[in-house]
């Protein structure tokens, strides 16, 4: 039976469906803007820190396959989403450090066991499905959307929610190709895995570790930082740290 290409559900988060694929994960060659190229607005000086680190960091790829499809979050969690499940709102940016309405910003000041029991509370409130953490290559297979090698400067300036003072209603910058939203910048976004103590990921994850994966970037990060390859050691909590989580997908019995 064919899947729905995205499900919302009683808690009005919508996931849309990955299908099987393979990626090369990694950074290559990073595609960084010429000073006057249009709609990316650098002064020489920025241009010339920006090529340094980025051939700096650049290292070669690896391929990895991912075998099941699974739905994943349009957005990250909001703060509506997640008091609805847990009853409370760890969130820095609410009330008073806002003006407006922060509902639909993402959670944040959540650490990596908060995310875990708000998967398991969910999984509690709605056993027609079953939830959880993204892998780390999950979340960059949904994050590239087919992309291949790294982002463009340009593309990051025009969809990543980085260089704010404070975190932003979900969904503002355009969505990625497989139709995700700020899957650069908003919030940090935990993963399952364990942090490897490197700039990227290795082909097998560690096992054990001290601290988790966080992808993506955050509103206050450089935006060097906010590719899909770049991962992070998790604080304890943090109040540019929020989550995605995925949906797994029935099979057929």
């Amino acid at each position: 039976m064919a899947q729905p290409a995205s499900i919302t559900n009683a808690v009005g988060m919508e996931f849309v469906l990955i299908r099987p694929g393979t990626m090369v994960v990694g950074r290559f060659e990073p595609v960084y803007p010429k000073p006057g190229d249009k709609d990316v607005y650098w002064t020489d000086a920025e241009f010339k820190l920006a090529e340094k680190l980025a051939r700096q960091d650049a290292r070669p790829g690896f391929p990895v396959t991912i075998r099941k499809p699974y739905y994943i979050g349009r957005f990250e969690v909001t703060q509506r989403q997640w008091t609805q499940v847990m009853g409370w709102n760890p969130s820095v940016f609410q009330g008073d450090k806002l003006a407006g309405e922060t509902a639909d910003h993402p959670v944040e000041n959540i650490t990596w066991a908060d995310a875990q029991a708000f998967v398991a509370k969910l999984n509690q409130l709605d056993n027609a499905h079953r939830y959880r953490l993204p892998t780390e290559f999950e979340w960059e297979y949904a994050a590239r959307a087919g992309a291949e090698g790294d982002i463009p400067w340009k593309t990051i300036w025009q969809t990543a929610q980085t260089g704010t003072r404070t975190t932003n209603r979900v969904g503002q910058k355009p969505a990625n190709a497989w139709g995700l939203y700020d899957t650069l910048g908003n919030v940090w976004e935990w993963v399952q895995d364990w942090y490897n103590d490197k700039q990227f990921a290795d082909p097998v994850p560690p096992r054990t570790g001290r601290q988790h994966v966080l992808k993506g970037a955050s509103f206050v990060g450089d935006v060097k930082n906010a590719t899909y390859m770049t991962h992070a050691a998790g604080p304890a909590n943090g109040w540019d740290v929020g989550v995605r989580i995925v949906m797994e997908v029935k099979t057929e019995k």
